[in-house]
């Protein structure tokens, strides 16, 4: 039954794999063999609806001709916007993605498959950059936010879609938990009146006991192979869970736990959702955002938030999503009647940005202007593969100006006239808003 697929299958994921390098006729025929042969399998089967699967599963890509183009590197953050139901996840996603994609209503898990949007991050810098380069092309760094349905008490034991709802977390980068911090009777809270400690409590003993599940079952592996192998490599994993258990325990995150730098990247792996950095955005009224610590609820949080060495930031969900119909002149000129000299939503993302430890570099050309996503501590090579793998596998020097420099002289030239553009290596760490020009050779 199976007569030639077992040796011709592998064939198939191959070639796919290989991409443009490999033949495009020999890509065809094994595509044609391979169809025919799971025709055959399934007509044995008498299963047609595996055939239409099977096949676009199994068949390669359609090859275009070979061209000298290379594979580029992208880098996307992603932060999960977290809470309870009906706190202003879903209005404060509207205004980050500037969209009405996700569903805002008053009732409970109104999000269920979360919703994706991806989001430039502000950067003063690169409008003036455009102008002295003379190009109108921007392109700015980019953040992905993901709306994550809202948690309930009960959420790690699969109440209402907690199942689901965790899952979604654990595949972010970052969290951002919505707290409500203002009094509305027209608004159902889901536990009956407004607490904003008590509610990032609920979800973080929710995430913590998911997180317990998964550290008791990495204790029962790593027990069995310490004891039938004497496996160091187990050893040092239950002493690791000896300390994080205890919190999970008590219900309190695992980023909480004393841990050394070292420790700490290896409990990353584990991919444990109490271990993600975290961001609590304080969604209050428009009347607070004048005054915003004369309201209790954000003084509440804004004391948590220093226990826990987390960030913290008041926005108006309903006010940001509103100023999204407004242009950008008028959107200045309101905040600058509320005494904001920014909106919350900017400050958010920004906050994002800088609590996952990534900064930006950024080019400049006649083409286009662009900030580029690095890790803080990035060295000049890495971040030149950042661009494109080329440019990194022949990287020789980056010639760096900084921005302010750069702004100040008016352009490249001048700012090289006057010794501030330098050349530097390998070794060299990149820092925030350097302005690059690679000199590679492949």
């Amino acid at each position: 039954m199976f007569s030639g697929l077992e040796t011709e299958l592998p064939k198939c994921i191959s070639y796919r794999k290989m991409g443009v390098k490999h033949n495009a006729k020999q890509a065809k025929m094994s595509r044609t063999r391979t169809r025919g042969f799971a025709a055959r399998f399934a007509e044995k089967l008498s299963f047609s609806v595996s055939l239409l699967k099977f096949s676009r599963l199994c068949r390669p890509p359609i090859f275009p001709k070979p061209t000298n183009a290379c594979k580029i590197k992208a880098f996307m953050l992603q932060a999960g916007i977290v809470g309870l139901p009906n706190v202003g996840k879903s209005t404060l996603f509207n205004a980050l993605t500037a969209q009405e994609a996700a569903l805002a209503a008053n009732y409970p898990f109104a999000t269920i498959e979360p919703n994706v949007g991806v989001v430039a991050v502000p950067d003063e810098r690169l409008e003036p950059l455009a102008k002295i380069v003379k190009t109108d092309v921007i392109v700015p760094a980019t953040v992905e936010f993901v709306d994550i349905a809202g948690l309930v008490r009960g959420a790690s034991k699969g109440e209402g879609l907690g199942n689901q709802f965790l899952a979604n977390i654990r595949e972010t980068d970052a969290v951002i938990q919505v707290v409500r911090c203002f009094d509305d009777d027209n608004i159902v809270h889901v536990e009956g009146s407004v607490d904003p400690v008590r509610d990032i409590e609920t979800i973080q003993i929710e995430l913590a006991l998911a997180d317990l599940a998964s550290a008791e079952k990495r204790r029962d592996k790593a027990t069995r192979a310490a004891k039938s192998g004497g496996d160091k490599d187990a050893k040092a994993e239950l002493e690791l869970l000896d300390k994080i258990q205890p919190v999970l325990e008590e219900g309190r995150p695992a980023r909480a736990a004393d841990l050394s730098d070292d420790e700490r990247e290896i409990v990353k792996t584990w991919f444990f959702l109490s271990t993600k950095p975290t961001i609590y955005a304080a969604n209050v009224d428009e009347a607070t955002l004048a005054d915003p610590d004369s309201n209790p609820y954000v003084q509440a949080v804004r004391t948590h938030a220093a226990a826990e060495k987390a960030e913290m930031v008041v926005i108006c969900a309903q006010l940001e999503a509103e100023l999204v119909a407004l242009d950008a002149s008028e959107r200045t000129e309101y905040l600058k009647d509320l005494g904001l000299a920014s909106s919350g939503v900017d400050r958010l993302i920004k906050s994002a940005y800088k609590m996952l430890g990534l900064m930006s570099f950024l080019t400049a050309g006649e083409k286009e202007v662009r900030a580029w996503t690095i890790p803080i501590g990035t060295k000049a090579p890495k971040a030149a593969g950042v661009i494109h793998t080329d440019i990194e596998r022949g990287f020789i020097r980056a010639e760096i100006v900084g921005y302010e420099d750069l702004l100040a002289c008016g352009s490249r030239k001048a700012a090289s006239d006057k010794g501030l553009a330098r050349l530097e290596g390998k070794e060299y760490i990149m820092q925030d808003g350097d302005v690059v020009d690679f000199r590679f050779n492949v």
